[in-house]
């Protein structure tokens, strides 16, 4: 080769190292009562840093599910093709329980288990997460239908991936999808017109369009219409007992942004057989059980897109020299990472509290299910907006070198919206803390205690409590203000985490910068003082 194809200063890949060597994962994992699954997090992760399990993951997002609606002889058959890299990531996903596995294990600390594994295992590719978390997300809703729940549940909550269309109850294992929004409502879904008529062998005839159906390949989706008693929640086989097609149709995939590896597609129903699930005309209280539980995925999956960008902007600006010396040596580049580093453990931080709470209200723990109603709303809203800057930023630290797609970081940014947009946007979220604040006191004065917790350890923190008592107690033009409530309450619980649980270092910088008003409008902007040092060494990969 010519002396001129020579090459140098560009850094090693990235392989060969644990996913899961990640301190505020961890420490996480401890405080949350599920210290018992290290060993099987940090396989997850050992697996998810391999050459091997990347290019899975480039693979299901390079070679993008294909629609077939007919068969060669015109029969309709909807089948969604996947390429295989997708079933070994599903695979994997399924048999290390990151579905619907904690529903069927009663040692505490079994959803903070589930809640690490998804975390690590999203680093490798996001797209494949849907069905999943859709899974995890399906069994609280079916349990107002004890009976549905009692044929179904074990199936949903086997470690078992059995791909393909057949009758649920002749399968080893489920997965399960949502089908709520319409193109004329959007988030608004009592505004939905699929209608549900009594069918006369038993269960609901539904005729209606399905906008975004999430995981359309999927056994069963649970799905909302308008039925004679008002708005009430279905269970939709994809497969009918006796073998034949439910009467659904997909009618295309979506042409999405990101999430390329995963189908969402727009279904209709053309009197489709359905299961009614909970009380009938009570549909959005039963399905918002399913919102609670893909919400909480939607942090976790932010935090992990956080840790997964982190990871490689430091690995690459430890080996990439300029201006005489390493990258991560150079004092602005070090406020950066230093600044994304921070980022990142605040959202593993909020995502472990928020999962250990929800692992705690499953067990009755009333306390902390209303601390999980207000506290998971406002994680969605902010932890998942805070992706798409965080990812821009980390895919700047590597240059040129990160617009290629190549790097993975393209792929990162353009999956960093979804989860914002996913499960109720930014608007819907900071509107529904504003009704739990005022229709659920029991929630918000769970939810102060928590950050009183950290009451007297940072003045920085007093004063900004201070101020967001303030905000709570002024209901003039609330929803005009919602935006700024919630960011304060999201920033507010980071640094509550942070402060009585993470290392001086982290805990100072970050009130510091996100409370103290020592900050700027762009990462990189850490007030003198901050021990980058420390902030960015706890926060490098690990070899395996």
């Amino acid at each position: 080769m010519p002396p001129t194809h020579e090459v140098f200063n560009q850094p090693e890949p990235l392989e060969d190292h644990d996913a899961a060597a990640d301190p505020a994962l961890l420490s996480g994992l401890e405080r949350e009562e599920a210290g018992w699954a290290a060993e099987e997090v940090h396989e997850l992760g050992r697996l998810a840093g391999t050459a091997r399990a990347q290019a899975w993951g480039e693979q299901a997002n390079a070679n993008e599910p294909v629609l077939r609606t007919h068969d060669r002889y015109g029969h309709r058959v909807d089948e969604v093709d996947f390429h295989p890299a997708w079933h070994v990531l599903m695979d994997t996903a399924v048999t290390r329980g990151l579905h619907a596995a904690p529903w069927a294990d009663d040692r505490p600390g079994a959803h903070v288990a589930r809640a690490a594994k998804f975390y690590t295992w999203s680093q490798v590719e996001n797209g494949h997460g849907c069905p999943i978390s859709m899974t995890y997300a399906a069994v609280p809703a079916l349990r107002h239908s004890p009976e549905l729940a009692a044929r179904l549940e074990p199936l949903l909550t086997a470690r078992t991936y059995d791909f393909g269309l057949r009758p649920p109850e002749s399968k080893s294992g489920l997965l399960a999808g949502m089908s709520m929004t319409e193109k004329q409502g959007g988030s608004d879904v009592r505004a939905n017109t699929t209608r549900a008529v009594p069918a006369a062998e038993g269960g609901y005839r539904l005729t209606g369009h399905k906008w975004f159906t999430s995981a359309p390949m999927g056994d069963l989706f649970l799905t909302l219409a308008q039925a004679p008693e008002g708005l009430t929640c279905f269970l939709v086989p994809r497969v009918l007992e006796d073998g034949t097609r439910n009467a659904l149709a997909i009618q295309r995939l979506k042409d999405k942004l990101g999430n390329r590896s995963n189908a969402s597609a727009e279904l209709e129903y053309d009197g489709a057989f359905a299961w009614p699930v909970g009380e009938p005309g009570r549909g959005v209280r039963t399905i918002l059980e399913m919102v609670n539980g893909t919400r909480l995925d939607c942090v976790i999956g932010s935090a992990a897109g956080m840790r997964a960008g982190l990871v490689q902007a430091l690995h690459h600006a430890a080996q990439r020299h300029a201006f005489g010396g390493a990258l991560i040596g150079q004092p602005l580049m070090r406020n950066v990472l230093a600044d994304l580093a921070l980022e990142s453990e605040a959202a593993t931080a909020l995502m472990m509290r928020l999962a250990g709470a929800a692992d705690r209200a499953v067990r009755g723990d009333e306390g902390e299910a209303a601390f999980r109603r207000v506290a998971v709303a406002v994680g969605k809203f902010w932890v998942t907006k805070r992706l798409a800057a965080h990812s821009a930023e980390a895919l700047e630290c590597l240059g040129g070198n990160g617009y290629v797609e190549e790097s993975g970081m393209p792929r990162l940014f353009r999956e960093s919206p979804l989860n914002s947009i996913w499960e109720g946007s930014g608007n819907v979220a900071a509107l529904d803390v504003l009704r739990a604040l005022g229709r659920r006191p029991e929630a918000v004065e769970a939810f102060v205690a928590e950050l009183r917790r950290a009451e007297g350890a940072d003045s920085r923190f007093d004063g900004a409590l201070k101020t967001l008592l303030e905000l709570l107690h002024d209901t003039d033009e609330a929803e005009f203000r919602a935006r700024r409530i919630v960011e304060s309450m999201a920033l507010l619980l980071q640094a509550s985490l942070l402060i009585r649980h993470g290392p001086g270092p982290v805990a100072d910088a970050f009130a510091a910068s996100r409370l103290g008003g020592d900050w700027g409008g762009v990462f990189g902007t850490l007030p003198r003082g901050a021990d980058t040092a420390a902030i960015i060494d706890r926060a490098r990969p690990e070899p395996a």
